[in-house]
């Protein structure tokens, strides 16, 4: 559920138009709902009551807008970070580091510092380098670093190949027959403390199989690990649970379903469950809203030209998503066309053959579902400014991330003396 409503033929997020905001703010520009960030929180730890105190350490990936990490904060999340600087970020917006879990490949020494120094929660280690080096780093500081092992399970998520983490072939973790051996060289490191497991299979999943498959094999690493003396404490079942994007498919799993089954499945183990939900929390709660600067007729449908384009929102580029297009003020007609950007590649295309609202040059458009991984990943390709972010709680609304001007990514380039 979301909170983007009609109301008097107008599209409105809680209780501001949309046209509201793209009058004040210009477009493109993405508009994030807070009931709906308190909702899916709601929601989420509803779906997890049966579990002793779990973590929820939200993905800073999928929106790192501070307003928003700071709206999570408020209602008790934690933060899975990445890097450094989504580290420092989830600081500043108030997550205490205690509930601060850092995962990817490829933490650097600096990054492990930063992390040791602020005495985060755990690291998630994807490799025994990582362990050697974070050991060193750690046993040089005085310190000793709370660890987890990230297992690669070889179980196919089946969702987009680029989401997909997994997998054998997959990037990310140990894998899971070279566990044991991983755990028994890291409880000899002194700058460790080897206490749990961590796990996460992919992105955007639509089905529950995968998932329980991968927590069963957990299960079972969790048992040999205790028979080899390793008194495991903790578990990081990862995210991925996926959201509704396209009307037509069926709707993934519910997180009350989710809930059920990680119950079930994790009776018995005698740990602290992790999850590092990002999408369905932030995902439905935001939309990306812009105007249609022409409308051109090809050779056989009509190209709707919009001014957001793939810098603004990459996930169709990149990953052939599906984002619902709804005019903010539709006209009652329908039609079928292209919708696509202004930036000079065949790529900047948001839907081909797309059945959607008849729209002409002015009007507005909102690209639905376009809070995960919409403004994190918007670039300046073809010296586009960065999108603004506004975010509304009521009748109330603000920028929480401005507009820069072009000016400022200008004046950011130097040129050498020998240049000029």
């Amino acid at each position: 559920m979301d909170h983007f409503e009609y109301r008097d033929g107008m599209m409105h997020v809680e209780q501001v138009p949309m046209a509201e905001i793209a009058a004040a703010v210009g477009t493109p520009v993405y508009v994030y709902s807070t009931a709906t960030l308190v909702r899916h929180v709601t929601v989420f730890r509803e779906a997890l009551g049966a579990l002793t105190d779990p973590l929820i350490a939200f993905a800073v990936k999928a929106n790192p807008n501070a307003a928003v990490l700071a709206t999570l904060a408020k209602l008790g999340l934690g933060a899975d970070v990445v890097s450094g600087g989504e580290l420092l970020r989830a600081l500043a917006a108030g997550i205490p580091a205690d509930r601060v879990v850092f995962s990817g490949v490829g933490k650097t020494e600096a990054e492990m510092r930063l992390a040791l120094e602020r005495d985060i929660f755990q690291f998630n280690l994807e490799s025994e380098p990582e362990a050697e080096m974070l050991n060193a780093v750690a046993v040089a500081m005085g310190k000793v670093a709370r660890v987890a092992y990230r297992i690669n399970p070889d179980v196919d998520a089946g969702t987009h190949a680029k989401i997909s983490t997994g997998k054998s072939e997959n990037k990310f973790g140990i894998p899971y027959d070279r566990a044991l051996s991983a755990y028994d060289r890291a409880a000899q490191l002194p700058g460790l403390d080897v206490r749990g497991v961590a796990v996460h299979i992919g992105s955007q999943l639509t089905d529950l199989a995968p998932l329980e498959a991968a927590f069963v094999k957990m299960g079972r690493l969790i048992e040999a690990l205790g028979d080899q003396g390793h008194a495991i404490r903790t578990a990081d079942l990862g995210g991925g649970l996926g959201v509704p994007y396209d009307p037509a498919l069926p709707v993934p799993p519910s997180p009350a379903a989710y809930g059920e089954m990680v119950t079930r499945v994790t009776r018995g183990w005698n740990v602290r469950l992790m999850f590092e939900p990002g999408r369905v929390i932030v995902g439905n709660a935001g939309a990306l809203l812009s105007r249609v600067i022409r409308v051109k007729q090809g050779a056989t449908q009509p190209f709707v030209i919009v001014d957001a384009a793939m810098n603004d929102l990459l996930r169709p580029s990149l990953y052939d998503a599906w984002h619902d297009i709804r005019a903010v003020k539709p006209n009652g007609k329908s039609t079928t066309a292209n919708v696509v950007g202004p930036v000079c590649e065949s790529g900047d295309t948001f839907a081909t053959d797309r059945a959607m609202d008849h729209v002409k040059a002015d009007d507005l458009v909102a690209f639905m579902t376009a809070g995960a991984y919409g403004a994190t990943m918007a670039n300046t390709y073809n010296s586009r400014a960065l999108t603004p972010e506004v975010l509304v709680s009521g009748s109330q609304w603000a920028i929480v991330r401005p507009r820069p001007p072009i000016e400022a990514l200008i004046e950011g380039d130097i040129i050498p003396d020998w240049v000029r």
